[in-house]
């Protein structure tokens, strides 16, 4: 049998076919800590939009992701000078933004459903990875010149879970 808990608080057990009634309660009552985690987990997120991650989902936002990127990454560039080669829009499951050695900036669609305050800080840190490719305190440095509660943001930002559904 299969316990899932959605976002929206829902509740979906699977059983196989023949699995009496009883039998399910029973498995929900063995599972009811784990349950109650999880409802309260899900709590934080109320009132955030989610989407499945999806090819018409990305599509939709995209141009607005987009628009929003080069808009932030020229207004950044215009600070730190250091140049860059393209701005791309990914449909990434596990990654906000990337950076190449090569000077392109990626960044998932889904920045344009953040926060503007949290947009900018993942703009600000692969912009900052145009001049230090690593996590060194070096590219912190850079990172708090223009956003100083760099770490707050990033703990924030962790609330936001990539599969934003």
């Amino acid at each position: 049998m299969r316990l899932a808990v959605h976002v929206d608080g829902s509740i979906v057990v699977t059983a196989p076919n023949g699995a009496g009634e009883g039998l399910v309660e029973r498995f929900m009552q063995e599972k009811s800590e784990w349950l109650l985690s999880k409802l309260e987990y899900f709590k934080q997120f109320k009132g955030q939009t989610f989407l499945k991650h999806s090819r018409s989902n990305y599509l939709k936002n995209k141009e607005k992701a987009l628009v929003l990127a080069k808009e932030r990454v020229e207004h950044f560039s215009s600070i730190y000078k250091f140049p860059y080669k393209r701005i791309s829009i990914k449909n990434q499951k596990t990654r906000w933004g990337s950076c190449s050695r090569k000077g392109s900036l990626n960044f998932n669609y889904k920045i344009a459903l953040l926060p503007q305050h949290l947009a900018d800080y993942i703009i600000v840190h692969e912009v900052c990875h145009l001049g230090e490719l690593n996590h060194s305190s070096r590219f912190w440095n850079l990172v708090a010149k223009t956003i100083p509660n760099h770490q707050h943001l990033r703990s924030e930002l962790r609330k936001y879970p990539m599969v934003i559904g």
